[in-house]
């Protein structure tokens, strides 16, 4: 299993190592809902210790990737208001940590997807620029 694991270590930095700014938030977004579906699957099967690292992981992706990513100086009201519904998201994490609630998870999960999506939307506008 160590070797699998390195294999996918390796694999994923080489995927940063060679991606666009661009590219490198979108596989932010990719992360995070992983790892929100890895908490509501150890949530629904009663995996306290598990769920937990997975919230953090998600948590810690929103604050030191999505968040710290915001350029406000650049992006102005649109980085303002990404910034306030990330930091509801992790709001809603935490609470769903705390009281086992799937409803927190789905609607991180949903805000989340909808951004997400809407930045892989444009990726070949960005490409092109």
């Amino acid at each position: 299993m160590r070797g699998a694991a390195a294999y996918g270590r390796v694999d994923v930095e080489s995927h940063v190592l060679s991606a666009s700014p661009h590219k490198l938030i979108a596989m932010l977004f990719d992360g995070v809902e992983k790892q929100i579906k890895a908490a509501k699957l150890h949530m629904q099967n009663g995996n306290a210790s598990e769920k937990g690292s997975a919230i953090a992981k998600a948590t810690d992706i929103v604050h030191m990737g999505l968040i710290a990513a915001l350029d406000k100086e650049k992006g102005g009201e649109l980085a303002e208001r990404l910034e306030s519904i990330y930091l509801y998201v992790s709001e809603l994490l935490l609470k769903a940590n705390l009281k086992n609630d799937i409803a927190k998870l789905d609607e991180a999960a949903e805000l989340l997807e909808q951004i997400g999506s809407a930045w892989k939307e444009i990726q070949p506008q960005v490409e092109r620029a």
